[in-house]
């Protein structure tokens, strides 16, 4: 394929994407902002005002970034996971993908760029329900930007791989009940991992969620539990291992020819 032929292909898939999500939004997006807002109202506002302060900064503020950063994740994964399926299942329009001349980086591209955006768009959303709670400041913008992209990413291409390989729904929606809400919760969204004893804390470095939740909130605050190259690195690694499989499995077919 020619280059101005890839660009056809991945805007096509990306386009139809949007067109989806934004025609359905009462689903897509709504659930997401109302989620955040009670755990603003009830985690930031009424027991946060007991708490007090975490790393120098009000409870609210500190939690945030890592609310943010669980929508973000959560809707990344579940818009590949479910279009994926679809794709599979009820539309059968993977068959027709497959034979095409499309190559597997520029379907992967298309599929995850579309997870990428309802990701970011959804953070936003949530950051704008924030300010009705408490103020932000902006550390470092860049950063925040930076982890944001690659929280979508890294989501975007599991549920892409989670959704070749899931036969029924309940293979889909068992990853955000069983996988991504320990490691939500683990990862370092309600607390510091500094204050965590023993095991705990190790288990916390091993939560991929822990290493963008504390760049994210680097970006805001300007504090971090570890250093900031230190979590890019494991997290580019990760995206690189998550893409390679990926890319297999579009490459085989496998588990997408029924």
């Amino acid at each position: 394929m020619t280059p101005y032929e890839q660009w056809i292909s991945f805007s096509t898939i990306v386009r139809k994407d949007v067109v989806r999500m934004l025609r359905i939004w009462p689903q897509t997006f709504l659930p997401s902002l109302v989620t955040a807002a009670l755990y603003f109202l009830i985690f930031g506002a009424f027991i946060g005002s007991r708490i007090g302060s975490v790393e120098g900064v009000p409870y609210i503020v500190f939690i945030v970034p890592g609310l943010v950063m669980m929508q973000a994740v959560m809707n990344a994964y579940t818009n590949v996971a479910f279009v994926m399926f679809q794709s599979k299942f009820f539309n059968r329009n993977i068959d027709e993908i497959l034979v095409s001349p499309t190559p597997p980086w520029v379907l992967i591209s298309g599929f995850v760029a579309g997870g990428v955006l309802r990701g970011m768009t959804t953070a936003l959303l949530v950051l704008l329900v924030a300010l009705a709670f408490t103020p932000l400041t902006i550390a470092n913008g860049f950063v925040i930007a930076l982890f944001l992209v690659l929280a979508t990413v890294i989501f975007a291409l599991g549920g892409l791989a989670n959704g070749v390989f899931a036969s029924s729904i309940d293979g889909i929606n068992i990853v955000p009940t069983f996988v991504l809400t320990p490691l939500v919760y683990l990862g370092g969204v309600f607390y510091s991992a500094k204050t965590l004893p023993g095991i705990w804390g190790k288990i916390t470095m091993i939560d991929p969620i822990f290493y963008l939740v504390n760049g994210f909130r680097y970006g805001f605050i300007g504090k971090s539990d570890i250093s900031l190259g230190f979590s890019i690195s494991v997290l580019c690694g990760l995206a690189a291992v998550l893409f390679a499989t990926a890319f297999y499995l579009l490459r085989t077919g496998l588990g997408l020819r029924q």
